[in-house]
């Protein structure tokens, strides 16, 4: 009997993979940055020895300022809340990163995770911007939205969490049951422009 396990991204049925490169002068361009690991964390943000624990494990300070993101070479931070933030690693390394938070970290917290319960989408390219005044009410310009900044919000009437990582680049952390539906929504929206899948 095989321990293998067939694992299938929350867009696995659209075939994203076939459709690579079918287009190259895409003015949006979408990538899901599928299999990564997401681990809920929530704990108490004022406990030196929690923000200890954090850095220890993972490498990189915890952000602590609403919106804000951290990035090492182990993992990825997202602030969700005060109290409350994503962590994304490497794809199979999510179950020792949790085992490991749970023990170096004192105090009250909570680990868990959800990987299999959303997924990224990463968008970029020069018509990106417009793609994205398309799907949601927030004000895009760089002096409200810098690079590096995480918000929670409505795109496409759905649920999502987007980074930005460059100028004309985000990433949108979508949950299983919302990613058909916006990337539909995706298809739709960028037909003027143009859709490259990458």
């Amino acid at each position: 009997m095989s321990n293998s396990i067939n694992m299938e991204s929350p867009l696995h049925h659209a075939q994203l993979d076939d459709l690579v490169g079918q287009s190259g002068d895409g003015g949006v361009i979408l990538h899901e940055a599928k299999f990564l690991g997401h681990l809920n964390l929530r704990g108490n943000s004022q406990d030196p020895e929690f923000l200890a624990g954090i850095k220890e494990v993972l490498g990189v300070e915890l952000p602590l300022s609403a919106c804000s993101s951290a990035k090492g070479e182990r993992a990825q931070i997202m602030w969700l809340a005060p109290d409350e933030w994503l962590i994304v690693v490497a794809s199979g390394t999510e179950h020792d990163v949790e085992k490991k938070l749970r023990l170096c970290l004192k105090g009250h917290f909570a680990v868990s995770d959800i990987s299999g319960a959303q997924t990224i989408l990463e968008l970029s390219g020069i018509n990106v911007i417009d793609l994205l005044k398309k799907s949601t009410g927030y004000d895009l310009h760089l002096d409200s939205f810098p690079i590096g900044k995480v918000i929670g919000t409505n795109f496409a009437k759905a649920g999502a969490h987007i980074l930005r990582l460059e100028k004309n680049k985000f990433q949108l952390v979508v949950r299983r049951s919302f990613s058909d539906y916006i990337w539909l929504w995706i298809q739709q929206g960028s037909k003027e422009y143009g859709l490259t899948i990458t």
